[in-house]
């Protein structure tokens, strides 16, 4: 069993920056691919970005790209999302989940964490 705890949401304005973080604890966080989600009030929850188990493989939403990096730290146990160039639409509880396949679908994540809201004021 893994257990998934986000960190490092909060209010920042428009344009502005923030890192997540993600730190695994209860598996072997080296062996899975990790993913971002982010669910919007009213919307359902949508890829952002996921890493591949070695942390050689990066996908992005084209909604992020550019703005956003994902990266890991295997010896940490820890994922991290680099949000730059922040905008209001990038309001949403952000997600961190762990899985077997290197995918950008939701419904292959085995394991979530409890979400961390990050919201952008204009």
């Amino acid at each position: 069993q893994v257990q998934l705890v986000e960190s490092g949401g909060g209010l920042v304005q428009a344009g502005g920056s923030l890192r997540l973080s993600c730190a695994a604890s209860g598996g072997f966080f080296s062996s899975y691919a990790m993913g971002w989600f982010r669910q919007a009030p009213g919307k359902e929850r949508e890829f952002v970005a996921c890493i591949s188990s070695s942390g050689a493989l990066t996908r992005y939403a084209d909604t992020v790209k550019g703005r956003f990096t994902i990266s890991r730290d295997n010896a940490k146990n820890t994922v991290y999302l680099q949000m730059n160039s922040l905008k209001p639409e990038d309001t949403a509880v952000y997600y961190c989940a762990a899985g077997g396949i290197f995918t950008v679908l939701a419904r292959s994540y085995t394991y979530w964490g409890q979400g961390t809201q990050v919201t952008v004021s204009s």
